[in-house]
């Protein structure tokens, strides 16, 4: 890390930080600890979430879509009062992006399987010749044909 000033900018200053955000511990499973975390007194397997860093580091995603990397990442540095390079801003946000997007893919594909089973339920009840079935329960189910 260089000595060097890290200049000046004109984002707005972070007066309307959520208070609400409840952060949790994560594991830790990598050498390096992400902004936003530090090890665990307790266990150093565990990290804290720093309030302040992570409110920030959300903020910084907004202004993001305004600013220029190096921008924010001055920024974010100055008010944090932790360093974050602009090419670490850059990757958190885009493994954080890649991760909602799995996510939701995840869910979407999970309703979708969830409708076709139901479908093909109905289908096998009322089709001709439809054998009972037993429910969850145990009980018996009569068929619809």
């Amino acid at each position: 890390m260089t000595n060097k000033s890290l200049g000046k900018w004109k984002l707005p200053q972070p007066t309307d930080v959520k208070e609400e955000n409840d952060w949790l511990p994560v594991p830790r499973i990598a050498r390096t600890i992400p902004f936003g975390y530090i090890s665990s007194e307790e266990d150093p397997d565990i990290l804290e979430p720093v309030k302040v860093e992570l409110d920030l580091l959300e903020k910084a995603r907004g202004y993001v879509k305004q600013y220029s990397l190096r921008e924010v990442s001055a920024w974010l540095s100055v008010n944090s009062g932790r360093y974050i390079s602009h090419l670490g801003l850059q990757k958190r946000i885009k493994h954080e992006k890649q991760r909602k997007d799995t996510a939701r893919s995840i869910r979407l594909w999970a309703n979708y399987a969830e409708k076709a089973i139901n479908t093909a339920k109905k289908l096998e009840e009322r089709r001709v010749g439809a054998k009972r079935s037993e429910d969850n329960t145990g009980k018996e189910l009569q068929s619809h044909s």
